[in-house]
């Protein structure tokens, strides 16, 4: 992929609308088409069916399989709709990569940045309270604690009404 003096961007994107606003905020100031400083890399989690729903019993595989389908379907999706947005902003098809990997959005992420040997990893905010942050896990948390690289998390503005 592209030009090997340029560094590594990795930019974790799930299907949410803060995670699209991040990645077009960050092509948007970050990224020179013409003569872009990074290549970028988008990495996505595929949930796996196991972790959505816990089925044992007669018929369990099939409803396992319907299920992974539909993730694998949803997963595509996500990836499709992040190289149409790159597209759209200029990015030569050189200077990107989608990697689409089943495991958890820490690890993926993580791991994305070691194997590419990344200088930077970007990620959206979901803009969680405390509470929900406490139950779910904070993706961007994990990762500002893990990520052998700097991170930089990018908001979406609070809109007022």
């Amino acid at each position: 992929m592209g030009d090997n003096k340029k560094q590594v961007m990795i930019f974790a994107v799930d299907d949410s609308e803060h995670s699209f606003y991040a990645l077009e905020w960050t092509l948007d100031h970050l990224i020179i088409p013409t003569n872009s400083l990074f290549n970028i890399v988008v990495v996505h989690a595929k949930t796996s069916p196991s972790g959505v729903i816990g089925l044992a019993g007669p018929g369990a595989s099939d409803v396992l399989q319907a299920v992974e389908a539909d993730l694998k379907r949803a997963a595509t999706k996500v990836i499709e709709k992040a190289k149409d947005l790159c597209k759209k902003k200029g990015v030569k098809d050189t200077d990107m990569a989608f990697d689409l990997v089943d495991g958890d959005a820490r690890n993926v992420a993580c791991d994305a940045v070691d194997k590419h040997q990344a200088s930077l990893l970007v990620l959206g905010s979901h803009g969680y309270g405390t509470f929900k942050r406490a139950v779910l896990g904070s993706v961007s948390d994990f990762c500002s604690h893990h990520a052998n690289c700097s991170v930089m998390i990018v908001k979406q503005p609070k809109t007022s009404n």
